[in-house]
């Protein structure tokens, strides 16, 4: 089968949902028209093959054979003419529909991998998941309807001026009951759009629940907690339940309406056009003419309807994805970039005082040890300094008027004395990797996982593997490095999975590697591998650990110990359990050194 080529997906215009659905439509616009007239030429000639047929009665009737046999080639020619241009729309329709798909998909994709650890801060996982199935479906399908929108108006000025020409007063009931009728449908659009939003809201957040849920089950189920977030979930399913009830409702009477409101305008036509047969204003002919039409504007009636349904079906998809779009990463590429430092920088934090040089194996204790994570995501530019951390926080403010304006924000980490806020976001994710135990396992052959994008040595993964002590959890998934990883690692113990997350840290092998806590679940064996592994494989390399551990902090260069968020002191392992009491209190929880 033929690839079909990947669309790029641009820069979108996210100032409002119709601008974007008109930015989808003008990215693939030789396509969206030529839907629009092979959709016009499928309904006019739909809309041409009445008069065809009243023509033909009419030559029947006087008996001319001529013109009989040319009207009936003609409703022949008009019928094949339907089919080629209707196939031909439905192909073009088709592909606009994809093509807006999957660039939709492709902008939420990139810009979810962007906003990286921002996007679980600011939307949930459900709400991303309904953008790419439910919102991605409408905007299509409102692109979808151009087609055959177009060709219902075209179909409608065809009818008209066929009446017009041969009854004023029966093309005048066209061109006014049309319009009518588009109208009084509209007046059920409003309520419909929105209800059908907020259906949408809940159905992103009950999407939600139900991950976060499946995710933390063996938790739920330690705890005792399933009843309760059960309760919790079927509460808001039957919330979601009792609106799609409502929106469902609306969209009934919009159906009835589809049916109803062209039917009384047939009826009432059909029945003007008698009248007027009967008094001979009409000839046999037109009024067959004139019933078929009234038979047939159902159809361009009925499409006008369905078209504006998706329009704001469409209209409020698009309004959920460019709510996503818009969201802005933490880290944002500077408007001046400073000049890169050399392979061999030193990594220094002015607000804490750490300061680690290159090729250093540096452990990061703290009386807090959620400060010193904080100050490993300043490190990786996934959070700014914080007012409390900052240089004169905490002291008092000077007398004065009115309340004083409070700390300047304090200076960020530094490489090689380049603020990493100068730096370009891909050079910083280039050079600086934060390694955190949250950090998601996908599915996939293990091999590939655990190398990600790069291609990894075929020497190196073992190393890899044996340094972070995870040879079991090669024994616990069929077929090793070849076998299948379950998704989030779930088939996983919480031990096994972290050190997974080490393995692959570890083979990114990147310039600073920044581990939080990567034996926090492992016994007190493993970690002790894992403390020999990690030094040999990271020699030469600039590696920093936040842990308490001792067996970690015992085989690293050199400890900084945090209070407060600074540096209080710097030395060995050994030395600073002899000196600090207050590093030793931390590390060993209050237990005899």
């Amino acid at each position: 089968m033929r690839d079909l080529p990947v669309p790029d997906p641009g820069t979108p215009d996210l100032r409002s949902a119709p601008r974007f659905i008109g930015w989808l439509i003008a990215r693939q616009r030789t396509g969206v028209m030529l839907g629009i007239v092979w959709g016009c030429s499928w309904m006019v000639a739909q809309a041409l093959v009445p008069a065809a047929i009243g023509a033909a009665v009419d030559a029947l009737a006087a008996r001319r054979p001529g013109p009989f046999a040319a009207d009936c080639l003609a409703v022949l020619a008009l019928g094949a003419a339907t089919a080629v241009a209707g196939i031909l729309r439905h192909r073009r329709v088709v592909t606009c529909f994809l093509d807006a798909a999957y660039r939709i998909i492709q902008l939420v994709t990139a810009h979810a991998v962007t906003l990286g650890a921002t996007l679980a801060r600011l939307t949930s996982t459900g709400e991303v998941v309904s953008i790419s199935t439910a919102d991605v479906e409408a905007v299509g399908g409102a692109i979808d309807v151009t087609g055959r929108g177009s060709g219902a108006v075209a179909a409608l000025i065809a009818v008209a001026i066929i009446l017009l020409s041969r009854s004023v007063p029966l093309g005048l009931i066209v061109l006014v009951g049309a319009p009518v009728l588009t109208a009084l449908v509209g007046v059920l659009l409003r309520p419909l759009h929105q209800r059908q939003r907020r259906y949408r809201d809940l159905q992103g957040k009950l999407a939600s629940r139900a991950a976060d849920i499946v995710a933390g089950l063996r938790v739920l189920r330690g705890i005792g907690g399933e009843s309760a977030f059960s309760a919790r979930y079927r509460e808001q399913s039957q919330q979601l339940r009792h609106t799609g009830v409502s929106v469902a409702r609306t969209e009934s009477f919009l159906a009835g309406a589809e049916v109803l409101l062209p039917g009384l305008f047939v009826t009432a036509a059909t029945w003007i056009a008698a009248h007027y047969a009967l008094h001979r204003a009409i000839t046999l002919g037109e009024l067959v003419t004139f019933y078929a039409y009234t038979s047939f504007l159902a159809l361009p009636l009925a499409t006008l309807t369905e078209a504006a349904d998706k329009i704001v079906r469409g209209h409020v998809g698009a309004g959920r994805i460019i709510s996503v779009l818009r969201l802005t990463p933490d880290a944002t590429d500077p408007t001046c970039g400073a000049a890169e430092p050399g392979p061999d920088a030193t990594l220094h934090d002015p607000v804490s005082g750490v300061t680690v040089t290159a090729g250093e194996l540096v452990g990061l204790a703290a009386d807090d040890l959620a400060q010193a994570v904080r100050l490993a995501d300043r490190i990786g530019r996934y959070s700014s300094p914080e007012p409390a951390a900052w240089p004169g926080a905490g002291r008092a403010a000077e007398p004065g008027p009115g309340p004083g304006p409070g700390p300047e924000p304090g200076p960020g980490p530094e490489l090689g004395g380049v603020p990493l806020a100068d730096l370009p976001v891909a050079v910083l994710r280039a050079r600086i990797l934060v390694a955190t135990n949250d950090a998601h396992l996908f599915a996939g052959r293990l091999d590939e996982q655990l190398a990600g994008a790069g291609l990894v040595d075929l020497h190196a993964m073992p190393v890899a593997v044996s340094a972070a002590a995870a040879h079991d959890v090669l024994d616990a998934i069929p077929g090793g490095l070849a076998g299948h990883l379950a998704a989030r690692g779930r088939t996983l113990s919480g031990g096994q999975a972290q050190r997974l997350r080490l393995a692959r840290a570890l083979l990114a092998d990147p310039e600073i590697l920044v581990l939080v806590e990567p034996t926090s679940a492992v016994d007190a064996h493993t970690e002790a591998s894992i403390a020999l592994g990690l030094r040999e494989a990271r020699l030469g390399r600039t590696t920093v650990v936040v842990t308490n551990s001792p067996l970690l902090l015992d085989r690293t260069d050199r400890v900084l110990f945090l209070q407060d968020g600074t540096v209080t002191a710097a030395g060995s392992h050994a030395d600073l359990l002899r000196s600090s009491p207050q590093y030793a209190s931390a590390v060993t929880r209050g237990a005899e050194p």
